[in-house]
């Protein structure tokens, strides 16, 4: 018997997922990194000004973890919808 799939919900949700994931992106890269690299320069880590940081190094870290983010998430997504592959 097959099941049924809530496609336009799946993607509903998936398409959620992914906005929040570019957002978070988009302010780590290009806001953190350039935007507000001035004001973030007041602040040091590491012996670094914070804005220096995160065009450097910091949007790395941050970038990874939204990979790790994203697969975690989408296993939520897929077991909901009942898509998974276990």
């Amino acid at each position: 018997m097959q099941h049924k799939h809530d496609v336009k919900g799946y993607w509903s949700a998936t398409l959620g997922l992914l906005t929040k994931i570019l957002i978070v992106w988009f302010l780590v890269s290009f806001g953190a990194g350039i935007l507000f690299a001035d004001m973030l320069n007041g602040i040091h880590l590491g012996g670094y000004p914070l804005g220096f940081w995160f065009a450097h190094q910091g949007s790395m870290y941050i970038f990874i973890a939204l990979i790790f983010w994203y697969g975690k998430k989408m296993g939520e997504i897929d077991r909901e919808f009942d898509v998974h592959e276990d």
